[in-house]
């Protein structure tokens, strides 16, 4: 797009190949995130020091903070994202989920309110009825989120999941909802656009998840019909259009296998981790996209004539070990990719560099793409022998046992499946 570069760095990160495909990197502070990927003067401070003329936040740390949103603006930057009042509206799990419903938007029976404690859980779950999933209201990832079958189970649901609301987001409100036992996890990409028109450019499966994080995501998702598809999609253009969303987002839902229907889970006011696989079935660059709306600019291609080419797999290469899922860094003393026809790898490393402890353990996604759901399996197949990866822990052996897991062949899953895997 002959945009030029700014990459920030903490000094944990100086040695990695972001820094250097960047026109130009500044360092911004020790490896602990605090003091250096979430301090937002360090960001601002590096943006004025290069001339800076936008801002795009990734996705993680603030990506999803309206306030840092604002900053940017204020200091008369241009903000890659949805609005801050958006992203603000979005990011509180119970006033998203009464918004949503009020835009028509189905919504998983809960509580409208924040749940104040132990006691008010109890009657609340009494309400809702039993099982019920309890969640911190301003957060996300998995953290703190507990399903509960009994009133002794919720109490202790309820005080892990305050607990760990107050330490991670800053804030001890606390949602329930009904638990939705074989549930699929399917996400529809959404792009809202500079002339106000939202898109929905399809859905993705990413019910492959252990400790409600995900660890491989597919388009189009196997576990939905073409109309319950349609019901979904044109759900998440009324969840955009309830905001005035603008730029890419991910309207996330919960699909009851059994009954055949679904509910809102939340908004992600941001580029997803697994936005590659709708950019090999649509043929759309959404990063790109991103920057053309910021710019007040129409998209690189037909809005009307959107259409889905194959199927594609995302698989999350992460350096932990692929029987318990624990983190365990190290420097790459191998590493090669695997090529071919349909295989794309986003990598965050290379050979010679050090995994630590700081951050996510993402390495690389590995994704797969073909004209059949088969075909891009087999393709995924040959690409996890291929990889060469040595050094840190890394769970590509988990992604072997995946592909020829006949639940995950079927199709036939739901997020329940890697603790099936590991049982």
């Amino acid at each position: 797009m002959g945009i030029r570069t700014v990459a920030v760095y903490s000094d944990a990160d100086a040695e990695l190949p972001y820094v250097a495909a960047a026109d130009e990197a500044v360092h911004i502070g020790p490896a602990q995130p605090a003091l250096s990927y979430l301090d937002a003067a360090a960001i601002l401070a590096a943006a004025a020091k290069t001339g800076a003329a936008s801002v795009h936040p990734g996705y993680g740390f603030l990506a999803e903070n309206a306030s840092f949103a604002a900053a940017v603006i204020e200091a008369g930057l241009t903000w890659i994202g949805p609005d801050p009042a958006a992203i603000e509206q979005m990011g509180d799990k119970i006033r998203a989920r009464n918004l949503m419903e009020a835009a028509g938007v189905p919504v998983s029976p809960g509580s409208r309110e924040p749940v104040a404690d132990a006691e008010a859980a109890v009657a609340q779950a009494a309400l809702i009825g039993y099982p019920v999933m309890v969640k911190a209201a301003g957060g996300g990832g998995g953290i703190g989120m507990g399903a509960a079958a009994d009133e002794r189970e919720l109490r202790a649901a309820f005080a892990t999941a305050r607990s760990r609301a107050e330490r991670f987001f800053g804030s001890p409100d606390i949602l329930l909802e009904r638990y939705v036992a074989r549930a699929r996890h399917v996400e529809v990409q959404i792009l809202g656009l500079a002339d106000g028109r939202v898109l929905a450019l399809g859905e993705r499966d990413c019910s492959v998840q252990r400790r409600h994080q995900k660890v491989a995501e597919e388009t189009p998702s196997p576990g939905v019909s073409p109309g319950l598809r349609e019901q979904m999609l044109a759900a998440a253009v009324r969840a955009g259009e309830a905001v005035g969303y603008r730029g890419a987002g991910t309207v996330e839902c919960l699909v009851d296998t059994a009954a055949g229907t679904f509910v809102f889970l939340e908004m992600n006011t941001r580029l997803q981790v697994e936005h590659p696989v709708t950019e090999l079935v649509t043929g759309i660059d959404l990063v790109e996209q991103q920057f053309l709306i910021a710019a007040g600019e129409p998209p690189s291609f037909d809005p009307d004539t959107v259409a889905s080419t194959g199927h594609a797999i995302e698989l999350r290469v992460y350096a932990e070990d692929p029987v318990r899922f624990l983190p365990g860094p190290g420097k790459i003393t191998a590493w090669r990719e695997p090529a071919g026809q349909g295989i794309r790898v986003d990598a965050g490393y290379a050979e010679g560099n050090t995994v630590t402890p700081f951050y996510d353990p993402l390495l690389a996604k590995l994704c797969a793409h073909g004209a059949t759901r088969e075909q891009a399996l087999d393709r995924a197949r040959a690409a996890v022998a291929e990889f060469v990866l040595d050094g840190p822990k890394n769970n590509l052996a988990f992604h072997a046992e995946l592909l020829r897991s006949p639940d995950f062949v079927s199709g036939d899953y739901d997020t329940s499946l890697v603790g099936k895997l590991r049982a």
